[in-house]
């Protein structure tokens, strides 16, 4: 059954944002952090979806993305802690993964499953003093191999490549080559996202050059049937990963 935006009124924000359903509601965080970390990394943006964020996402989850990604850096903080407390309760109904974008506090704040740095974030170390050995800890590294082994060194679960094509989420972001998703995938252990202007089109070339994940923003909440864009991104997985 599909978690309405009313649905989530059900629940209390209590104790500096954190959400307690009036019932027996408890989030799973035990689930081996490196299992999910394939396919389609669905990530949120405010200027596509607005106030329709819940039903955006969980179109997206009911097509087979199991990792999403909130960035939203306009909203105030108590907004923040809103949306993310209810994209957890959504993400935990389909056993989905929560990452929430640069903001590592934020992450423990609301007991996500964990985060995506920038390089001017927070250190990978920091973050996982804060969020835990279980927390999921991603880190951008552009178009850099030696920034990758680095993050690899220091704790990452996984790095991010890119912008690969022109993106309007990210239009000042150095270019990335897809040889460095191959060297990445000969040279780490950990997986390798890509991002930056994916779509359905491209999206192949991306996954044979080595993407464990593809990254999508405006290619798959900009269009009109989300689940079924969804559901086209993870059919590419299959038989690959």
């Amino acid at each position: 059954m599909l978690l309405s935006e009313t649905a989530v009124t059900v629940f209390r924000i209590v104790n500096n944002g954190r959400i307690k359903q009036d019932g027996n509601y408890s989030p799973n965080h035990e689930n081996n952090r490196m299992n999910s970390l394939s396919g389609l990394y669905a990530i949120t943006d405010d200027s596509l979806l607005g106030n329709h964020l819940l039903p955006a996402v969980e179109a997206a989850l009911a097509g087979g993305c199991r990792v999403v990604q909130y960035r939203n850096k306009e909203a105030d903080r108590n907004k923040q802690l809103a949306e993310a407390n209810a994209l957890l309760i959504l993400c935990n109904q389909y056993s989905a993964k929560l990452l929430i974008n640069d903001n590592a506090q934020l992450a423990a704040d609301v007991s996500a499953h964990g985060v995506h740095l920038g390089q001017d974030d927070m250190p990978i170390a920091q973050a996982r003093a804060l969020l835990g050995h279980q927390a999921i800890i991603g880190i951008t590294c552009h178009d850099s191999l030696a920034l990758a082994l680095e993050a690899q060194q220091a704790g990452a679960d996984y790095v991010a490549f890119g912008r690969f094509f022109s993106s309007s989420t990210k239009p000042s972001a150095p270019p990335a080559d897809l040889s460095v998703l191959r060297a990445a995938k000969a040279q780490l252990t950990i997986p390798v996202v890509a991002i930056g202007g994916i779509t359905l089109d491209n999206a192949p070339s991306v996954i044979t050059a080595g993407a464990d994940m593809l990254a999508v923003v405006g290619d798959l909440f900009g269009g009109a049937d989300i689940t079924d864009r969804s559901r086209a991104y993870c059919k590419l997985f299959t038989g690959n990963h």
